[in-house]
């Protein structure tokens, strides 16, 4: 039996494990998806125990997605992230990936929107909005990345192809996106209040909007981008996705999206 599982701390809150397991239960696996809490300290010895016990594979939350890049190699793109939150037990060595980015990209795509070419801005530069700023550069956007504290903005532009920095004032949101062709809200700004990063009136309906935010799925940003005429991408098709991407890269296999995505639903 193929074992996988969750290290972070807290875990008790994620939704993975229903997730993989409707997987393993559509295509008829023998594994199981479990969730670990190693102390903040210990992640190291938390990694090389997986690896002794033959954990197949590990998706990492916070805090670890820094920490466990001195554990494992990391491929490219999760080196320039800097950021790993899947890990792959199966090869020669102990590989580290990024599928936060590839979630992104792949949740945009399922709802038909072009991102080479487009124009996109992010919002948000901590991890989320790293991750997400590398994938659309890497498939083909220009990105703006607009931040509260402008400096880490400009900063990660510094990093990403084809990318510029810029803070949150209103009149910046405002020219960004009267061009723009995609909007990603990549901060935590909606999920405990009916908040939105970005006014409303700058929105319009040649834009689609993505919000990392999953609880709630819909968000002040979502309705505003609706009552725009946006295509809205609610959180829980990049969560879904990042998921997908890891049982593939674990298993070799086509993942069930749709049993994947009802699981998940289901308990949001």
């Amino acid at each position: 039996m193929d074992v996988f599982g969750l290290v972070g701390n807290p875990v008790g809150h994620s939704l993975s494990p229903p997730m993989h397991e409707a997987a393993y239960d559509e295509l008829d696996l023998e594994a199981r998806y479990v969730t670990f809490e190693p102390e903040p300290d210990a992640i190291a010895d938390a990694i090389d125990g997986a690896a002794a016990l033959g954990v197949t594979g590990l998706n990492v939350t916070i805090p670890f997605k820094q920490d466990v890049l001195d554990c494992v190699e990391a491929d490219e793109l999760a080196s320039r992230i800097g950021a790993v939150n899947t890990i792959d037990f199966t090869g020669e060595r102990v590989t580290g990936h990024n599928t936060d980015a590839v979630g992104a990209l792949r949740a945009l795509r399922d709802h038909d929107v072009t991102i080479e070419g487009a124009r996109a801005v992010v919002v948000g530069a901590g991890g989320a909005g790293r991750a997400i700023a590398f994938g659309l550069a890497d498939a083909g956007a220009s990105v703006a990345i607009a931040n509260r504290t402008a400096s880490k903005a400009h900063d990660l532009a510094a990093e990403v192809p084809d990318a510029t920095g810029h803070d949150l004032a209103e009149e910046t949101l405002a020219e960004l996106l009267s061009e723009a062709d995609v909007l990603v809200n990549a901060t935590s700004v909606g999920m405990d209040d009916d908040e939105t990063p970005v006014p409303a009136e700058t929105l319009h309906g040649d834009l689609a909007v993505l919000d990392a935010v999953y609880s709630p799925l819909e968000t002040r940003l979502l309705r505003d981008a609706a009552d725009a005429g946006a295509t809205t991408v609610d959180g829980a098709w990049m969560l879904l996705y990042q998921g997908v991407e890891a049982f593939e890269l674990w298993t070799g296999r086509d993942a069930p999206v749709d049993a994947m995505n009802q699981a998940l639903r289901s308990r949001l």
